[in-house]
């Protein structure tokens, strides 16, 4: 989809009074995906966008839901929640600095600082409240009357691939339940996900959707393989790979759904090799032990959902391999289902991907000890009935379509 873009704000409908303050702060024409979302998003749509970092989707968030509040001025109006407090400060300071001509009374409820303090704020029915998903559901748990979202227009959920992967059944029950139904939904997103698609939104439209053309360059000190392989022996290859060729390596195993990087968690556990998880079905606590752990090296694998299905999301992904001028490994397990998204990588980076070589009869070798530790797994996922709480409660709450669960269920 092309958009013309526009030379000013002006032009696709924001307030003087806030393209004043948007050049106050050197923002002074629209990015691709300003032009594109914000007509939409001041004409009452629910709306998806994505693109890259830095690509202006953070100017889209203030001034849609400032003009529009500008208009009827009480709160809460907006709640913002994104997956980490350094962005939440982030988004904050440009409502802040937006918002000072309509007096804006704005709340940051983020971990790290005092439950009290901020619990007095909200009291105070700030007009925006830009939260992590854990503390706001915290602050809704200790008192049934801390915020009433009775009024609330806009739910806006930020960098919502990372958001959906560590936002818990339990924090996104409770945050939904105090939101209401009728609202207008935003949704800004690096890579446009099957689980963003999948959401649903009013039953009266469906959601104007917007994905920037994405620029596709990997760093250069980022050795990048594949290893091409049949699907029934995926696991086998993959434990040969940590356990053998990368033993004590630090590494992300990025997989398609929460359920399987439970799978490979508990697979890898009974093969011997220390691992943690990184999924939407992990508690708060369980997730930040999961980073801490990974991050300070106690574990060297962290298995974590995401897996790049496309050319935007595998630049995506494998950048956080190569960082500051260091250098790195990707390699892709690529099965017989995965050829055309390898060629189609290839293609979009202008680059072929070296076959990474790997032992054929060592690796046969170990198929009953990998069979049976994937038993274990998969009578683990079962045991603990794993996904069907947050499932059921996304249903509940309008976000997926109950009909689908059973073809969803098929393709894990």
């Amino acid at each position: 989809m092309s958009v013309h873009k526009a030379k000013t704000f002006e032009e696709i409908g924001v307030a003087k009074w806030l393209c004043d303050g948007l050049a106050a702060i050197s923002i002074t024409q629209p990015t691709e995906i300003q032009a594109a979302c914000i007509p939409q998003i001041l004409d009452g749509k629910d709306t998806i966008g994505a693109s890259r970092t830095g690509s202006g989707k953070t100017g889209l968030r203030s001034p849609s839901n400032l003009q529009k509040l500008a208009e009827d001025p009480y709160g809460p109006y907006a709640l913002v929640l994104t997956p980490t407090r350094e962005l939440a400060y982030q988004i904050a300071e440009q409502f802040r600095i937006l918002g000072t001509g309509i007096s804006l009374k704005l709340s940051v409820v983020v971990g790290g600082m005092d439950m009290m303090k901020q619990a007095l704020e909200l009291t105070r029915r700030p007009h925006v409240i830009v939260a992590t998903p854990g503390r706001l559901a915290d602050h809704i748990r200790s008192s049934a009357n801390a915020i009433n979202f009775k009024k609330l227009q806009f739910l806006v959920m930020d960098e919502c691939d990372r958001l959906l992967m560590i936002l818990s059944s339990e924090d996104l029950e409770e945050i939904l339940n105090v939101c209401p139904k009728k609202r207008q939904t935003l949704l800004f997103t690096a890579t446009l996900t099957e689980e963003i698609e999948q959401l649903n939104f009013s039953a009266e439209s469906k959601p104007f959707v917007y994905q920037c053309a994405a620029r596709f360059d990997t760093v250069e000190k980022l050795d990048q393989r594949y290893v091409f392989i049949p699907s029934t022996v995926r696991d086998a290859y993959m434990a040969y790979m940590v356990r053998t060729m990368l033993p004590n390596k630090t590494m992300i195993i990025f997989t398609g759904k929460c359920r399987t990087a439970e799978r490979v968690r508990v697979l890898l556990r009974e093969l011997g090799v220390r691992s943690t998880a990184l999924h939407a079905q992990m508690s708060q606590n369980d997730r930040l032990g999961s980073l801490a752990k990974f991050k300070s090296g106690i574990v060297p694998i962290l298995i974590a959902t995401d897996l790049p299905a496309d050319a935007a999301d595998y630049v995506h992904r494998v950048g956080r391999t190569a960082r500051a001028g260091k250098g790195g490994l990707s390699v892709s397990l690529v099965t017989e289902r995965d050829i055309d998204i390898l060629q189609n990588i290839e293609g979009k980076i202008n680059k072929k991907l070296e076959e990474y070589p790997v032992p054929e009869k060592p690796v046969l070798d170990t198929l009953n000890e990998v069979g049976l530790a994937k038993r274990v797994a998969n009578m683990h996922l079962v045991d603990t009935k794993f996904g069907e709480k947050k499932r059921t409660n996304m249903e509940k709450h309008g976000l997926i379509q109950g009909g689908d669960k059973k073809r969803r269920k098929t393709k894990d």
